[in-house]
């Protein structure tokens, strides 16, 4: 019988030695696989795992039995047996079978994208919500693939009430998971009515919501508007639990919210079981979408957020786009003489950048660094107007009380 009461306990892990393997396809050339494999290292890294390699084939669709062909998966095995691998981690959700058919050929640890996210949650929980919510998603992640854990013949049971063939272990197993799963949803619902009635007492201030990918700089943020000391740290998913802390800025409050990162291929699990996290982020008043300028992939950093707040059915609220690490960004250069060289957007100055789709948001765009607090006082400002303007629409006879930001005169640290 397996013993699930150790899958989220922390422990202090020593860098295990890693394999990455990803596919070139006609919807992700090799390029794109890189940037994915680069993000993959990341993960692995905070997961506490160092990667040694990196394996890569292109194939019209991933082998249905062992996601990459078999020539290269006796690449793999070789290179695995020679230089003692801890793990190989897949950059895409593998199957059950696939799982199941990859273990036995490389007889090591298996992971995919969606099990390295969930171990890197299970680490960085550290409220009971949060472990409560990760180990749910565990859970549902594991059900379909019990089957894989198990080489024992049925086993009969004996005794009074106990005849006849009984279950198997597969069988016996996938019941106390689903019992689990059960148990797991219902101390949910109990936590988030708790956390209903908690929103509920905040009374009628303006709620403001940081939403962002992982690692662009949100809860660096959240420190210096707030004031607080929320955890921050170059690795993902440093922030798992919603932080909520009472801003003003001049005379005005307002409630602002940190919330977790988000990621490509997020898995589903996780989407559901922190779907009660993220009312924080649907039943804000006004998004603060940061994004870090500085990464070359910024611009599906924000479609990968804006696909989840579409699932989330928050897409439309009223929103400012923060360019966050300004201090880090460096475009491209090409020299006076390369005649060879076309122009991107990676060779874009942030001036350039303000001309492009940019342009088009208006005054919705604001370019910061929270680490160097360059360009503060604009995005106080920015945030100032735009609470105000939630506020009187909501107490009209309360106008007087909080005049336009210009008024004030020169702000006061």
């Amino acid at each position: 019988m397996i013993t699930f009461v150790l899958m989220i306990e922390k422990t202090d892990l020593a860098y295990e030695r890693t394999v990455l393997i990803g596919i070139v396809t006609k919807d992700q050339d090799q390029e794109k696989l890189e940037e994915y494999l680069d993000e993959l290292e990341f993960l692995t890294y905070t997961a506490g795992g160092e990667v040694v390699k990196r394996f890569s084939q292109r194939l019209d669709r991933p082998d249905p039995k062992t996601f990459i062909g078999s020539g290269k998966m006796n690449d793999v095995k070789e290179f695995v047996d020679e230089n003692d691998i801890g793990g190989v981690i897949f950059d895409d959700e593998l199957s059950p079978a696939q799982q199941k058919n990859i273990e036995k050929i490389l007889k090591c640890k298996i992971l995919d994208r969606t099990g390295l996210i969930l171990d890197i949650f299970a680490q960085r929980a550290k409220t009971s919500y949060a472990r409560t919510q990760v180990e749910l998603a565990q859970y549902e992640y594991l059900l379909p693939r019990l089957a894989g854990m198990w080489t024992h013949l049925e086993r009969q049971r004996g005794g009074i009430g106990m005849r006849g063939p009984g279950e198997t272990e597969i069988e016996t197993d996938r019941r106390i998971v689903r019992d689990k799963i059960s148990l797991l949803k219902n101390k949910l619902k109990t936590i988030d009515k708790q956390m209903e009635v908690q929103r509920g007492n905040r009374g009628q201030l303006v709620r403001v919501a940081l939403v962002g990918y992982t690692n662009v700089g949100k809860s660096t943020l959240m420190n210096v508007i707030s004031k607080s000391e929320v955890f921050a740290e170059n690795k993902l998913f440093a922030t798992l639990d919603t932080t909520v802390r009472k801003v003003v800025i001049r005379n005005l409050p307002f409630l602002l919210s940190d919330t977790v990162g988000f990621i490509r291929k997020l898995p589903t699990q996780l989407v559901e079981s922190f779907k009660s996290t993220l009312d924080e982020v649907r039943e804000a008043d006004l998004l603060l979408h940061v994004v870090d300028i500085s990464h070359p992939n910024f611009e599906e950093h924000i479609d990968s957020v804006n696909q989840i707040l579409t699932e989330i059915e928050t897409l439309g609220k009223p929103t400012i786009m923060v360019f966050n690490k300004i201090d880090a960004y460096e475009p491209e250069k090409i020299e006076e003489d390369d005649l060879m060289t076309e122009k991107t957007s990676a060779h874009y100055t942030l001036k350039e950048w303000k001309k492009t789709w940019m342009n088009r948001m208006g005054d919705n765009v604001l370019f910061i660094s929270a680490l160097n607090k360059e360009n503060m006082e604009d995005f106080r400002k920015k945030v100032y107007e735009a609470v105000r303007e939630i506020h009187i629409t909501r107490f009209p006879y309360n106008n007087f009380l909080y005049p336009e930001y210009d008024k004030y005169g020169e702000q006061k640290e």
